[in-house]
């Protein structure tokens, strides 16, 4: 039954789910895992950097990108269709910016991205985006931090700790163990490592994991020999 409303993206099915919907999100969790966490300084973002063999120039590409000054996100699944929904969320931060003179609250972005997300749920010559995006940035008191997952049908909500791809409940389930409402940035680092590290194949190093942080300095994505730094710390 289900076979006849697998190829129409407006069609819901019997059961009162748009298939294309439900692919879309077994994409996200068969792409590497990615995860957030906020502290009362700031947030940090981290995934793994898996490459299709050792012969790919690890520089050439990344999965935690800077959206605006205050804002980043990273992914899990589909890589294109992350660079399509980076290039239109950075457009539309920078259409807030030449109206106000200000950087975009985190909410409000993630807002304009989830609609875009939405649309092309229910449009035809289209497909969902096969990805779920970790966002954060500063709230509009440049102090307080936020994070927030956009799913493929255009869902968003704010989290305190969140994971998506193939070891998303591991990662939560650890988190759940983990996290507390007084955690510093510094420490939140330190936790998104050892989350990722459970589910993690192969020896983690700074070349195939990646780590964003935001606090009332603005985002950033940490050097490899920050991050070295940290997995050092760690090993210790």
């Amino acid at each position: 039954m289900t076979s006849r409303y697998s190829f129409s993206l407006t069609t819901f099915s019997p059961s009162g789910k748009l298939v294309q919907i439900e692919y879309a999100l077994q994409a996200v969790a068969s792409g590497n895992t990615s995860l957030g966490i906020k502290a009362i300084d700031g947030a940090v973002i981290a995934t793994e950097k898996k490459t299709p063999s050792h012969l790919v120039d690890s520089e050439s590409f990344f999965k935690v990108e800077k959206l605006t000054e205050t804002a980043g996100m990273v992914y899990s699944g589909m890589g294109p269709d992350k660079r399509v929904l980076l290039a239109k969320a950075r457009k539309l931060a920078q259409a807030y910016f030449l109206t106000y003179r200000e950087h975009i609250p985190v909410r409000r972005l993630v807002q304009q991205i989830a609609q875009v997300m939405q649309e092309y749920t229910q449009k035809g010559g289209v497909r969902p985006f096969g990805v779920s995006l970790l966002v954060i940035g500063l709230n509009p008191d440049g102090k307080t931090t936020g994070l927030y997952q956009i799913d493929p049908s255009g869902s968003y909500f704010a989290w305190k700790a969140a994971a998506i791809g193939k070891n998303m409940v591991n990662a939560k389930t650890f988190l759940e163990k983990r996290y507390n409402e007084e955690l510093e940035l510094e420490d939140a680092v330190h936790t998104a490592i050892l989350t990722l590290k459970e589910g993690f194949e192969g020896v983690m190093t700074e070349t195939n994991i990646e780590i964003g942080i935001v606090n009332k300095d603005g985002f950033r994505r940490l050097e490899p020999t920050e991050v070295k730094d940290y997995l050092a710390a760690i090993a210790a």
